[in-house]
């Protein structure tokens, strides 16, 4: 748990790596998609775990009238809808800065925190980066940055923001704001994929790209290694 509110709980997922030292090991925060905190998100934290990191999962939806996870089907899909339009960005704004300083803290950690985000956790990843004095960032198929345009002179650290071109959720026109918002800003960097859609990078989904999700990866991998590189300890 990072906090309590009332009867409500901010709750996490961490995936611990083994055999650290004291202050050895960086942190990455894993941001949702819009349907909570899932299986593949905690599958993902334990295969960054055994690469070195303290890898969190926070439970951003636990101000929600219905915190848990939701499906991607039927009922289930358009509760996950509704629920992200009701979605207090400002107090999870807050919430990010408390999982970060969390993470940070813990007496392993050697300070360093990476923050990586899908669907609407891509935006996340962004508002981390602009609020949460987080090390690097990376965005896959976020929806709503462009709406943060006044926060891209705030982020002063690296930041990927990955889109496929043939994503339905998020139009050309929120794209080409994006790219003109991170014009001029060289630790923003904003790549497309012309054949890739929505959920291009996750292989139990449907749109999941195969190609563009090697390139992808292998850009997500070489930023991983240059800001928050494991050191092997003895």
């Amino acid at each position: 748990m990072l906090q309590r509110d009332g009867d409500r709980e901010f709750d996490a997922y961490l995936a611990r790596p083994a055999g650290v030292g004291p202050r050895t090991g960086p942190g990455i925060i894993i941001f949702t998609e819009m349907f909570g905190m899932a299986r593949h998100n905690f599958e993902m934290a334990d295969a960054y775990a055994r690469r070195g990191f303290h890898a969190l999962v926070p439970n951003l939806y636990w101000r929600s009238p219905y915190p848990g996870e939701l499906g991607y089907d039927g009922a289930d899909r358009e509760a996950a809808w509704a629920r992200l339009k009701a979605f207090d960005v400002e107090a999870a704004g807050r919430d990010i800065v408390t999982a970060v300083n969390w993470l940070r803290g813990q007496p392993s950690s050697n300070g360093k925190v990476f923050a990586l985000g899908f669907c609407a956790g891509g935006r996340m990843a962004f508002v981390a980066a602009a609020r949460a004095n987080v090390d690097a960032a990376v965005s896959f198929y976020g929806m709503g940055i462009a709406t943060h345009a006044d926060e891209f002179a705030a982020v002063r650290c690296p930041v990927h923001l990955h889109y496929g071109l043939k994503d339905p959720h998020i139009p050309q026109t929120e794209v080409d704001e994006v790219m003109r918002l991170a014009k001029d800003r060289p630790n923003i960097e904003v790549f497309l994929y012309a054949d890739a859609g929505h959920s291009f990078f996750n292989p139990i989904r449907p749109g999941y790209h195969a190609p563009s999700a090697k390139i992808a990866g292998e850009r997500l991998v070489a930023l991983l290694n240059r800001v928050c590189p494991i050191v092997a300890t003895a």
